[in-house]
């Protein structure tokens, strides 16, 4: 175990090494590569903001409006027609959307109801089997100028259903 420590230690340091001769090797002004690296970086940032500032408003008012629950339920007779616990509702609404409130939502789940439960295995199973869908896409698509994200929103959704469902389904016959 040590040694699986001391490589993840020294890893990135490594990476940034071999990076570093890599250039040199190369002949490439490595630190001015870097700052040029670094300027555009900047300029995405600047470009991104606004997208942004767009997700966390709606996703702070969406979370404050009771919207959530109204919708939770809604179709509480098909999440209990598909064996679906009530309870990660929130989480799996939320994930798409924004992962620091996905993240919260899944916090208050594993320490209302443990780790080791059913519906703890079950969000912790969608953390790592979704993807917080509509920032990627936002934050992506606005950095790189695309307007019709139609297709991929569509399949990403698809995505990040079958991810949940798959997720119960792995977890309720784990458990």
């Amino acid at each position: 175990m040590s040694l699986i420590n001391y490589l993840s230690t020294i890893a990135v340091p490594m990476v940034i090494l071999l990076i570093i001769i890599y250039g040199l090797m190369e002949k490439n002004k490595v630190y001015d590569t870097f700052l040029e690296g670094a300027k555009e970086g900047i300029q995405v940032v600047i470009n991104i903001f606004p997208t942004l500032i767009g997700i966390f408003l709606a996703v702070g008012a969406l979370r404050s409006s009771g919207l959530i629950e109204l919708i939770v339920n809604i179709i509480k007779p098909i999440i209990q027609i598909l064996q679906i616990p009530a309870e990660i509702m929130p989480l799996a609404l939320l994930r798409p959307i924004s992962g620091s409130a996905s993240m919260a939502v899944a916090t208050d789940i594993i320490s209302q109801y443990g780790v080791d439960s059913t519906i703890g295995l079950i969000a912790s199973t969608i953390m790592g089997s979704t993807e917080t869908t509509f920032y990627t896409i936002a934050l992506y698509t606005s950095a790189v100028g695309i307007k019709k994200i139609r297709f991929v929103l569509i399949a990403a959704l698809i995505a990040d259903i079958t991810g949940m469902l798959i997720s119960v389904a792995i977890c309720r016959f784990m458990s």
